[in-house]
């Protein structure tokens, strides 16, 4: 298995950037991408699952999202979700341009609120012979409001608002933690696997612990289980922990019993972040045996 740097343009003539992982032999192989979630980049405990695909024999795609990491885009941490998801159908098409690839059989694997956007692609882009959305999520405006005590939410509504007239007078977007267990610091995510999980360590200058105020509000308006009854005639694999307080596994699993077949349920014993560690053989077996039914 091989891995190398590459780039590819976006709208806007930014270049997103991310590893390519091509395992041994000749001819075309099947391939797979897939990004990370919220605020994350790709040293955020996905690249083993990207090793596992190619261990299996698939090309693997593996790209930081516009603003994040590697890849170029500003401002800088700031989450987009309907952005991200046409960034990624570029990240398609660059994988079907490549010498490696079959064009014909290219799945997808997406994370957290990537699973969402994976839920979204499904449905939308034919060209996805199969989708893995592990721990996605299926409403964030349902997630706000478990997030969120009723006391917080006139002070929540007044950040946003106050962050939207900042830009009308020419200032910067305003930005507050990914994770804190401050409460005194303003954060996405204040929950003791949430920190571990992003403070994890990883290369100086690859990942900061700040994100824009707006992502939030694009968040509490993201919608993707609303797009999964169209995901069919795509084949969909489903990972859901058991104890997900990030993602909310009820909410998940309700997901999911709408969707049509083709589909599949894989349960992991957990929280949000066991299929990324201490469920990680789990998860990764279950996506591994998807993408081999289904990509050949």
């Amino acid at each position: 298995m091989k891995r190398t740097d590459v780039e590819f343009e976006v709208d806007g003539g930014v270049k997103l950037r991310g590893w390519l992982f091509v395992p041994a032999g000749e001819g075309p192989r099947p391939a797979i991408t897939m990004a990370h979630g919220y605020a994350g980049v790709k040293e955020h405990g996905i690249e083993r699952f990207a090793k596992a695909f190619a261990e299996a024999g698939f090309v693997v795609l593996l790209h930081d999202h516009r603003g994040f990491g590697a890849s170029d885009g500003m401002p800088r941490h700031d989450v987009d979700p309907w952005r991200q998801i046409a960034d990624w159908r570029r990240a398609i098409s660059y994988l079907e341009s490549l010498d490696v690839v079959d064009p014909k059989r290219v799945g997808l694997w997406g994370t957290s609120y990537a699973g969402g956007h994976a839920l979204v692609l499904g449905a939308t882009d034919r060209r996805l012979r199969c989708v893995v959305a592990q721990v996605p999520t299926v409403s964030g405006y349902e997630q706000s409001l478990r997030r969120i005590p009723p006391e917080g939410v006139a002070a929540f509504e007044e950040a946003l608002a106050d962050d939207d007239r900042a830009q009308l007078r020419g200032e910067p977007p305003r930005r507050q933690a990914i994770v804190s267990a401050d409460p005194g610091v303003a954060a996405s995510y204040r929950a003791r696997d949430a920190i571990d999980f992003y403070l994890q360590p990883v290369p100086a200058g690859a990942w900061e612990n700040n994100v824009t105020v707006r992502s939030t509000r694009a968040a509490r308006m993201y919608e993707p289980g609303q797009w999964i009854a169209r995901v069919s005639p795509t084949p969909l694999l489903m990972v859901v922990a058991t104890r997900d307080t990030v993602t909310l596994t009820d909410l998940e699993l309700a997901a999911f019993e709408r969707a049509l077949q083709p589909k599949r349920l894989v349960t992991i014993e957990g929280g949000h972040f066991d299929p990324y560690l201490s469920q990680f053989k789990e998860s990764s077996t279950a996506a591994v045996e998807w993408f081999k039914l289904h990509l050949g």
